[in-house]
Formats: structure tokens, C-alpha cells, sequence
């Protein structure tokens, strides 16, 4: 396996160009937090009644009502004027476009189109990333981002804002999943977690949280998407400060471009090192890559037993979590809670979450946290199915108790897989794996209904559903290797060969634990005769 990771350290692997791409990283997730919430802000639906007939100024009713309060023969049961209580003023898209009642299909094309980009664009974006490069496709995917939902202010017709939502969808996870890719790739193993889960742990954090009270200290949903496009300026400087990974350059045996990306990570942190140096680790990396496949995809990972299994025990993983995250926020979604108040609450227990990961993923291993978040999600699942199965245990305080715990183990487990994919998935196919697990996901959001519909079956079935899958995903879960402190495989051969030598049984921690507890016994005074 290519030592990629002691050439970085020699050239400065966590030194001004690190700290450099950690700063703008944070930027761009707190850039991508805002514009992942705003679509939740802006499409807000505020609660509405049928001005009709009424006087100025008339109480509003206690419900949402579409229909003319007072209607005679003279007149139609279509309302033809609205009147709204805007939350703290603020005016969403809806209530000017007045995309409610009768009209409220046309916000449901829109999602169906946002839906149907992320399908598509995730598998995409993956794919071009793995094709030509972590920061082109980082600055487009931003600036796309940007530049469709700016242009959602003068997209007026169901035709144009169909469109715009398609695009805003194809390129809105690529940002997300692109960032993470080229943090994992340049920092060392030992400051993996730390500086991914500062970056989306704080800052992701901090953008979901501020963003609903900006819009409403905007008034308008138009000032708030003009304020979110001033950041565009920012996205462009990564291509003058940040290199392109040096993972992915060696993956696609572009040498030359990966002495070049060496050379000025070696300049910026401050480092000499001898042209000798670069001649002898690109000559190791040609006489590795000499029997790997040039231009590899994901086809070809489904032919490496080992890496096909892999794969297939995380799509698992990912397959779970949108049921998971349902059934989580199904309880909450009758308590009346305000959209812009929801949005702050949802996030807060992200928080802890990323806490959690960063003091024991790197003490316990990847392989032990996993089994543990999925261990917990079952027990979890078992106990809310117990207890909300009678009405009695309904009220809003126990609801948002089991919704807060839920939405704990939710973020810590798509966050933890998505870096364990990470490190798992060779970098020449890392960006279309984690694409195709991402469209998975988002496909499977058309099965939500159905699982909130059983319910009505027996009500703790979705409980009980979810927790036989956890337990599945528990056992599959000890198949997988230990990332913890290994260098990322590169090419199909070095996924297939990571772990190779690890039982099922094998764990990190238990093995660092017998490494200390050999150390005390050899440093240990012995009686001499």
C-alpha cells in the first residue's frame, strides 16, 4: 500500500497549508449549512386563511382554512385572496406566490425536482470527482449552488423554478460529500476526526442554527437569498490556496501534478526537501501501481470480493438511516412547533454527537464505535416502541425527550459512516462510491409514507422493523476492518488487501490494551538470583 501519508508528513502534515484548507473548509460548511436550511426557510408555509368576504383586520382562525368563511349563491367556494400570519414578519416564497390550497402541487413538482437532482447528481458529482479532481469539482458544485438558488429570485413561473430546483439538488451534496473527501485525504490519520468533525461538528452546526434568524431579521426571502450569495467570493480561493489531493493525483498516476501538489504543500509550510526525495517516492509509487487498473469505477469494485462486501454492508448502513431518521421525527411533527424554532432545535443535538465521535473514535477504533452507535440505535428503537405504543406516554415533553436522544444517535451514526466509508472505499472510486450510497438514500425517501403508515398498523412496528435492521447491520459490521491509524488505500488492490489479516473478533482498542499491557510486563523489574 502507497505510503502517501509519511511523504505528506515530511512535507508538512498539519502545518499553514493544512490549517489553510481547515479554515476555508469551515467556511464553505458553514456557506453549505445555510444554503442547505434555506430551502426549509424560504418554502415555509405560513399559517393562512381565506380573506374572502372578511373585514379588515379580522382574527386569525385556529387552523390553516382555504375555503371563504362566508359564501352564497352569488359566489364561488374558490378563495381568490389570502390572508397570512407571517412568523415574526418574515415573508417566504409561498405566501407571495400564494402556493397554497389549490395551488400547493406546484411546491410539491418543485421537491419532486430537487429530490430527483440529488438522485442523480449525487451519482454524478461522485463520478467527476473521481475523474477530474477534488477542488475543480469543490468550487463548481459551490458556485452552482449559489448561483441556482440567487436565481430562484427571478424565477417567477413553475417552469423555471422546476429547473432551478433540479440543479440546486444535482450540485447541493457535492459540496458536502467533495469537502470531507479532500479534509480525509490530506490530513494525517491521527487528525482525521478532529478536524472533520470540527469542521462539520462546529461550523455546519453554527450555519443550520444562525441561518433561520437571519431570514427572519431579513423580513424577506429575497434579502436572505441575495445575503447568502455574497459568500461566492470566498469558494474561488481554493484553487489558489489549496492543492489538489495528492491521494487522488497518485490514484490516476498523474505524477507530475502530484510532485507539483507536493512541492507547494512543502513551500507553504515552510519545508526543504531534496528533488532526491520526490524522484524516490514517485518511483515506489510506479513500481506499486505497475499491475493496478488504469482509469478504474465503481464495476470494477463489485469484482473484489472483499471490497464488494464492504460496499454492500455500508449501502446497509445507509439504507437504514433515512428509515431511522423517519421514524425519529414522526413524533415531533404534530406538536406545533414553528418551522424556524424546529430548524434550530433539529440540529442541537449534532453537537454532542460530533463531541462524542471525536473523543472515542480515535481511542476505540472505527470498527468498535460502529458497533456500538448500531447496538444503541436497536436498543433505542425497542425502548421508543414500548413506550410511545401506549397514548398515555404521548405528551410533548416525552415526544421531544425520544426526539432529542434519536436525533443524537442519527447524526453520530451518518456522520461516523460516511467518514468510515471514506477510509474503507480506495480513493480511486471514493467519490463514486459515497455518490451512489448518497443516491441510494435519497431514493429510498419515497418509501417515508409507507413506514409512517404502519403506524396505523401497530403502532410500534416501524420500532420494531428498524431495530431487526440494526441488528442485521450489528453483525455485518464485525466484517469490516480497522481504518484506525492506516494509511488510505488507493487503488482496488490496496481496498482489497486493507484488513486482510483481522479476524472478526479483532478490535483496536482490545488490541492496543494487550500492547500496553505487554509494555508494562517487559518494563517490569524482575527479581534477580
Amino acid at each position: 500500500m502507497l505510503e502517501v501519508d509519511k511523504m505528506l508528513e515530511k512535507c508538512g502534515d498539519f502545518n499553514r497549508q493544512q490549517l489553510i484548507m481547515l479554515l476555508l473548509s469551515s467556511l464553505i460548511s458553514l456557506l453549505s449549512a445555510m444554503l442547505n436550511i434555506s430551502y426549509l426557510i424560504i418554502y415555509s408555509v405560513p399559517k393562512h386563511w381565506c380573506a374572502d368576504g372578511l373585514g379588515s383586520g379580522p382574527p386569525p382562525p385556529n387552523a390553516d382554512e382555504c375555503k371563504p368563511f362566508y359564501t352564497n349563491s352569488s359566489t364561488s367556494g374558490t378563495c381568490k385572496k389570502y390572508n397570512y400570519e407571517h412568523y415574526m414578519g418574515y415573508q417566504s416564497f409561498i405566501s407571495e406566490m400564494n402556493w397554497i390550497c389549490d395551488e400547493k402541487s406546484k411546491l410539491s413538482k418543485g421537491n419532486s425536482m430537487f429530490l430527483a437532482g440529488c438522485l442523480i447528481g449525487s451519482l454524478v458529482m461522485g463520478y467527476l470527482a473521481d475523474r477530474l479532481g477534488r477542488v475543480p469539482m469543490l468550487v463548481f458544485t459551490n458556485v452552482m449552488t449559489i448561483l441556482s438558488n440567487f436565481l430562484t429570485i427571478f424565477g417567477m413561473s413553475l417552469e423555471l423554478f422546476c429547473i432551478l430546483q433540479f440543479i440546486t439538488g444535482f450540485v447541493i451534496n457535492g459540496n458536502f460529500v467533495i469537502i470531507r473527501i479532500l479534509l480525509v485525504e490530506y490530513m494525517r490519520p491521527s487528525l482525521r476526526t478532529v478536524c472533520v468533525n470540527i469542521c462539520y461538528g462546529f461550523f455546519y452546526f453554527l450555519g443550520i442554527v444562525i441561518s433561520p434568524w437571519i431570514a427572519i431579521l431579513t423580513g424577506s426571502w429575497r434579502r436572505f437569498m441575495l445575503l447568502e450569495a455574497l459568500p461566492i467570493i470566498v469558494v474561488p480561493f481554493f484553487f489558489y490556496f489549496v492543492p489538489e489531493s495528492v491521494q487522488w493525483l497518485i490514484s490516476r498516476q498523474k505524477y507530475d501534478e502530484a510532485i507539483e501538489s507536493l512541492r507547494r504543500v512543502a513551500k507553504i509550510n515552510g519545508r526543504q526537501i531534496d528533488d532526491s526525495v520526490y524522484e524516490e517516492f514517485i518511483k515506489d509509487c510506479k513500481l506499486s501501481q505497475q499491475n493496478t487498473k488504469t482509469n478504474p469505477n465503481l464495476l470494477h469494485l463489485f469484482r473484489m470480493p472483499r471490497l464488494r462486501r464492504t460496499f454492500l454492508i455500508m449501502l446497509l448502513e445507509f439504507f437504514v438511516y433515512p428509515f431511522y431518521d423517519n421514524v425519529v421525527t414522526y413524533h415531533v411533527k404534530g406538536l406545533g412547533i414553528s418551522t424556524f424554532l424546529m430548524a434550530s432545535l433539529s440540529i442541537t443535538p449534532l453537537l454532542p454527537a460530533n463531541l462524542t465521535a471525536i473523543v472515542l473514535q480515535d481511542r476505540i477504533g472505527r470498527k468498535t464505535l460502529a458497533l456500538t452507535i448500531v447496538i444503541l440505535k436497536c436498543i433505542f428503537m425497542l425502548i421508543t416502541g414500548v413506550v410511545l405504543s401506549s397514548a398515555a406516554n404521548r405528551s410533548p415533553r416525552t415526544l421531544f425527550t425520544f426526539y432529542v436522544i434519536g436525533s443524537v444517535f442519527s447524526y453520530l451514526a451518518f456522520f461516523f459512516n460516511i467518514q468510515y466509508t471514506i477510509e474503507l472505499i480506495p480513493t480511486c472510486v471514493r467519490g463514486q462510491a459515497l455518490g451512489s450510497l448518497y443516491s441510494i438514500s435519497y431514493a429510498l425517501e419515497i418509501f417515508n409514507d409507507c413506514i409512517s403508515s404502519m403506524h396505523n398498523i401497530f403502532f410500534p412496528l416501524p420500532e420494531i422493523i428498524l431495530a431487526v435492521l440494526t441488528l442485521l447491520g450489528a453483525c455485518l459490521v464485525l466484517l469490516l476492518p480497522e481504518t484506525l491509524d492506516r494509511t488510505l488505500p488507493s487503488s482496488l488492490e490496496d481496498g482489497e488487501q486493507l484488513g486482510i489479516d483481522e479476524h472478526w473478533y479483532t478490535f483496536r482498542c482490545m488490541e492496543k490494551r494487550k500492547q500496553l499491557v505487554e509494555l508494562d510486563s517487559s518494563l517490569a523489574p524482575r527479581n534477580v538470583i
